[in-house]
């Protein structure tokens, strides 16, 4: 069945969204368009901020006095109570309300952005991080169960593909960004505007949100599991933590348990579901049924997984390897986002007749470009210019821009409305886990490999080796795609 088109009233809907306009054709009316804008500004805020403070951190330890450990938590802090909230984030939309809970999310990330900004010590800026990964993680499962409730089949292949777009290109254009606005040194705040930036755009994202997002829930909300809540809560914490931490303390025996007891709490959370099949439970079981879902969310966890490995040993590559200058590195990073742009707009316009033949004909460009940029820099060593990889930096970035977005519509394709919440929080998990898993083999291919040093034929050697496990990461990701519904649209194989 199809899902209404914005300005409809959606499955379980509380009130109409004032101010939206009716319709399901292909062509979005204008509120239906500014609904669109605020739901992925609010996914462009947090991907960026996920990545933006990177090349900030030199002028934040100046400023600050930020040892390395702070340093870290600048980064872990926000990211682990991002993945630890994803879950419960997107039930608490299911139960609630959708846009209800985007805009208190939205409201939490705004605030703790401001609070970033005009920090006066680093243990201030860590517990405003926190803060901010904490919004973000009841921020953004809204927005894919808003996108998926609330549009028309017809219209949501343009829709994920704007969706993909801003994810990726976020991605990618955080550390550049961040680097282009410290250097600026804005009316003298130095890395500071790299936070404040947020709080106009939040501002607008809470206005606009209230007046164009279309309200939904689930047919019947149902009293949160708060049991649930903590058992996955710690399961993550326990799985994420030292994945992100073991490089840096040499993965000692504790890491190894913390892993093992995370396990076991992810087997006492499941039996735990189970039990609460028929009330309300956190994460609703059925979903894993369909297989393009649990395909879609194992393509998901690879995507984060290579991204996480690629991204970070890339940019040490760049500037160790190669000896760039941060601004030198960031025309690179900009290669790969012109490509990302261009496999959004083949999205948009393809995949509702090809499916997933368009992800998976990325998936394989991907794997190309990384053969291809693997000879360059394993042939022309430190002699090799951006110039000279633009061709296959380019495609890499068209076939990061053809999977993300359609993975996420066609593995949400066949998801019940009311359960697209939670459905969406499992989603953002997979690449939350994914990425922490990709942590522990940057850690196991790069930074074993080079000890840290800063030696550039080290570093080149190092990360010739990470290209080849990318390299695989997107042809098992493209293997997984045949579980995906050949087509773009409510129907399964």
């Amino acid at each position: 069945m199809a899902s209404p088109a914005l300005g409809s009233e959606p499955t379980g809907t509380i009130e109409p969204a004032r101010g939206a306009a009716s319709g399901t054709s292909a062509t979005m009316p204008w509120a239906a368009r500014i609904a669109l804008v605020v739901v992925l500004a609010a996914e462009l805020m947090d991907t960026l901020d996920q990545t933006v403070i990177l090349t900030a951190i030199p002028a934040i330890q100046t400023s600050l006095g930020a040892g390395p450990a702070a340093v870290q938590w600048l980064t872990v802090g926000y990211a682990l109570a991002f993945a630890l909230g994803l879950i419960t984030g997107g039930r608490l939309g299911d139960a609630y309300g959708r846009r209800k809970v985007l805009l208190i999310g939205t409201a939490a990330f705004t605030l703790a952005s401001l609070l970033c900004g005009i920090a006066p010590g680093p243990g201030t800026l860590i517990a405003a991080r926190v803060l901010q990964g904490a919004g973000a993680a009841v921020m953004i499962p809204q927005v894919l169960a808003t996108l998926h409730v609330t549009f028309a089949a017809e219209t949501r292949g343009k829709v994920f593909g704007l969706y993909g777009a801003v994810l990726s290109v976020g991605a990618v254009m955080g550390p550049a960004l961040g680097g282009v606005v410290t250097q600026a040194d804005l009316f003298g705040l130095s890395w500071r505007p790299v936070f404040l930036i947020n709080v106009p755009i939040g501002l607008a994202v809470l206005v606009l949100g209230r007046k164009f997002v279309t309200e939904s829930t689930a047919r019947q909300p149902e009293r949160l599991d708060v049991t649930g809540m903590l058992l996955s809560a710690s399961a993550v914490l326990l799985i994420v933590f030292p994945l992100t931490e073991g490089h840096t303390h040499h993965w000692p025996l504790w890491c190894f348990a913390m892993l093992a007891g995370g396990l076991l709490l992810l087997g006492v959370f499941l039996r735990h579901q189970r039990r609460r099949k028929d009330d309300a439970p956190l994460v609703v079981l059925s979903l894993f049924r369909g297989k393009a879902f649990s395909g879609g969310l194992l393509a998901q966890l690879l995507l984060g997984l290579l991204s996480g490995t690629f991204f970070t040993t890339w940019t040490l590559y760049l500037q160790r390897g190669l000896g760039l200058t941060p601004l030198q590195a960031a025309g690179a990073f900009v290669l790969i986002a012109l490509g990302e742009l261009a496999g959004a707009v083949i999205v948009m316009k393809t995949v509702g007749r090809l499916g997933r033949r368009v992800p998976q004909a990325g998936a394989l460009i991907a794997v190309a470009a990384m053969v291809v940029y693997g000879v360059q820099v394993s042939t022309r060593q430190a002699d090799l210019t951006i110039l000279a990889t633009a061709l296959p930096l380019l495609l890499l970035g068209l076939g990061f821009g053809t999977i993300g977005a359609p993975i996420a519509d066609m593995s949400l394709a066949g998801v019940p409305h009311e359960h697209a919440g939670s459905a969406s929080g499992l989603f953002n998990t997979s690449t939350q886990l994914g990425i922490a898993f990709g942590a522990a083999l940057t850690a196991l291919v790069f930074f074993a490999a080079t000890g840290g040093s800063p030696d550039g034929a080290v570093n080149r050697a190092a990360f010739t080796g990470v290209l080849w496990w990318v390299g695989g990461a997107f042809a098992a990701i493209w293997a997984l795609m045949f579980l995906l519904p050949r087509h773009a649209d409510n129907r399964a194989d």
